[in-house]
């Protein structure tokens, strides 16, 4: 299964975040998962990274052009496939059309921006893969309290809150993600639950 793991790239965060995403990639490419990330060489990415290559996984990095024409981020050059894009936005299309599933891990605006869209991609019935926000040190407590106050007061479908899960626990994330049985669940489907 080609997983993705949208995160962090930030290298000023705390270790155990680093720790424990690179354990769950270990894991991950242990049982015989590939990544497919940003291509980031910090931060909760690096993390991904380093561990999918200590599990001996295949790993696809996807990164915009100009990221290394002006050194944005620092890229993780051990990809055994590297894809370059034009845009953001077609750096995102590419992860979301190669992943089978996505790991919602620790991160800043771009990881909730990721997050964002495959959700509302997946309510809108363009995909029917498995979400699963990794949950370290309460990080995506915050998160989960406004997606209920969004779906409390009607801006949001209560039926989304079934369309990713969170775990502390690594082999249970994993076990969600190899077991998840995918069911198509269109907007108006969503709508009429309510």
């Amino acid at each position: 299964m080609k997983i993705c793991i949208f995160g962090a790239s930030s290298a000023h965060i705390d270790d155990i975040y680093i720790q424990k995403v690179e354990e769950l990639a270990e894991k991950m490419a242990r049982r015989g998962h590939s990544l497919v990330f940003g291509a980031g060489a910090t931060g909760v990415m690096g993390a991904a990274a380093r561990g999918t290559k200590r599990g001996g996984g295949y790993i696809h990095g996807i990164i915009p052009e100009f990221f290394r024409e002006e050194g944005v981020e620092k890229i993780y050059t051990e990809c055994d496939k590297l894809t370059y894009t034009s845009s953001m936005a077609e750096r995102k299309t590419l992860m979301e059309d190669e992943a089978d599933a996505f790991i919602i891990a620790p991160g800043g605006i771009g990881t909730l921006e990721e997050f964002y869209e495959v959700i509302t991609l997946k309510q809108l019935g363009r995909h029917s893969k498995a979400m699963a926000m990794f949950e370290i040190e309460g990080y995506f407590r915050t998160l989960e309290n406004f997606m209920r106050e969004m779906s409390d007061k009607n801006f949001m479908a209560s039926s989304c809150h079934e369309m990713y899960k969170y775990f502390t626990d690594a082999d249970e994330l994993l076990d969600y993600l190899e077991n998840y049985t995918p069911s198509r669940t269109s907007w108006r489907k969503l709508k009429n639950t309510d």
